[in-house]
């Protein structure tokens, strides 16, 4: 009976204890930016009570912090057999959505393969291009985790946080040389049953990692900046004391005054191509704040093009010229053009090196829209348009005639334009192919570019003779004209 009753009496202390909302330390929430994987031994050497007594250590241990982007974001990455990502560091960005997905972790069991899961982790806390701290907290047994030392290395080389909490004291030494020193507040080795003693000095070690006390320049041109800092007091908790002043101390040092519930600045009136030194500083009498520092360089004056031509100007095509070039302030050049009024507009971008562009596949006889944009680094973007018109298509031949120079002869001449043309194809037929296939006859010949002119000889009267033009892609449209019979040589047909 007696044991009875101490069982009623562990099981009503322990129950409420699963569901009691756990107060959040004011001091953490928001206070943080960065990506921390849990990379959790979920191996067969862990009894299924301890792995539960781990997830539930890491439920607490992270209540606290708000989670998302420009937060703190969470990833779990189990060792077993094979790694086994539960979930990325992109996922949850909520308590409540964390909390459910690691009450929903099932233990793998199966072999030790650390050393397989650390290249997943590398890749995972590497992957991301924003510069903020980075935590790879292990939770381990201690027991046979491999050959772990290159690995953490590596990751520590890469600028990643290296936690231990093993719940066994075996290994000492490889746990050791894996953790980022400080030792005694990275590096813990604790009962599992005891394992909540730490949660609190663990958290601020972590919160120490990645603590967002900095200043950053979230905008930038040549005469403003915007800063901006996360929020560390309330509108009725203190203010923020601002100040800044160029690095050659051309003017004079400016102060301003922030309401406690800013979180960004607005620098204006700044000179272009100037380093500046920035300073925020916290102000309140609950507890001292750290000051806020940053340096940057405004960006030089943005000019505009001053000129754009075009040229080169053909039926099907245009060049545009512009400058001047500015490759130190521009990111790149754009060219749209269309037809006017409601032609479809078209885009050429261009590297910030280049100064012109031939515009092709035109419409001849078109009068064109042109706008080059200039696409500052500081993102200003800066245009300038002109007309231009494509010239008259000529036509390839034009002007076809056939002069009688003797009987049965004729001098074929033709006028052409040049551009593109692979040569002529002369063709002639006698009248009398229309009348009866078996008389029919025709020959013909290629000519030159060049030419203009040929004779044809043994002409029947009547025939037709077609002059067309040859180009890469085949014979195009000719002109044609049939040959008369006259005594008088002087005319033509």
């Amino acid at each position: 009976m007696k044991s009875f009753l101490l069982c009623c009496v562990f099981l009503c202390t322990m129950l409420p204890r699963s569901n009691m909302q756990i107060a959040v330390p004011a001091t953490v929430l928001n206070c943080c930016e960065g990506d921390i994987l849990l990379l959790l031994d979920s191996s067969g050497s862990i009894a299924n009570y301890e792995f539960s007594r781990l997830l539930h250590f890491t439920a607490e241990l992270l209540r606290p912090f708000s989670l998302g982007r420009g937060h703190v974001r969470v990833g779990l990455l189990q060792v077993g057999t094979n790694p086994n990502l539960e979930f990325s560091l992109d996922i949850h960005n909520s308590q409540e959505s964390l909390q459910k997905a690691l009450r929903r972790v099932i233990h793998l069991h199966g072999d030790t393969n650390t050393v397989a899961a650390l290249r997943v982790a590398q890749q995972l806390l590497t992957e991301r291009e924003e510069d903020v701290p980075k935590i790879l907290l292990w939770l381990t047994d201690g027991v046979q985790p491999g050959d772990v030392e290159k690995p953490m290395t590596e990751l520590k080389a890469q600028g990643v946080s290296v936690l231990i909490v093993s719940t066994v004291h075996g290994n000492y030494q490889v746990l050791q040389r894996a953790v980022t020193p400080p030792l005694e507040s990275h590096l813990y080795s604790v009962d599992i049953d005891n394992i909540n003693i730490i949660t609190e000095d663990l958290r601020e070690a972590i919160i120490e990692i990645i603590r967002a006390e900095r200043l950053r320049i979230v905008h930038l041109t040549s005469h403003n900046a915007v800063l901006q800092w996360r929020p560390v007091l309330r509108a009725d908790s203190g203010y923020y004391e601002l100040w800044y002043n160029s690095m050659l101390k051309t003017d004079s040092e400016t102060r301003h005054i922030l309401s406690g519930d800013s979180s960004w600045v607005e620098l204006t009136n700044l000179q272009p191509d100037t380093t500046y030194t920035a300073s925020v500083h916290p102000e309140s009498n609950q507890r001292l704040f750290n000051t806020l520092s940053v340096n940057f360089t405004t960006l030089p004056d943005a000019l505009s093009l001053a000129v754009v031509s075009v040229s080169d100007s053909g039926p099907h095509q245009i060049r545009v010229s512009w400058g001047p070039l500015q490759p130190g302030q521009v990111r790149r050049y754009m060219v749209e053009y269309g037809a006017i009024p409601s032609g479809r507009v078209q885009t050429v971008t261009l590297h910030n090196q280049r100064n012109s562009t031939l515009l092709t596949g035109l419409e001849p006889g078109t009068q064109y829209l042109v706008t080059v944009s200039a696409l500052h680094k500081n993102g200003k973007e800066i245009a300038m348009s002109v007309r231009a018109c494509t010239q008259e298509a000529l036509p390839a031949l034009a002007d076809l005639q056939l002069i009688p120079v003797e009987s049965q002869e004729v001098q074929v001449v033709w006028q052409a334009h040049q551009e593109g043309l692979k040569g002529y194809y002369l063709k002639w037929e006698g009248e009398d192919s229309q009348r009866s296939s078996s008389k029919s006859s025709f020959s013909s010949v290629h000519l030159s570019p060049t030419t203009r002119s040929t004779r044809l000889t043994h002409l029947a009267p009547g025939s037709r003779v077609c002059v067309s033009p040859v180009y890469s892609s085949g014979i195009g449209d000719g002109l044609c004209c049939n040959a008369e019979s006259h005594r008088d040589s002087s005319q033509g047909g």
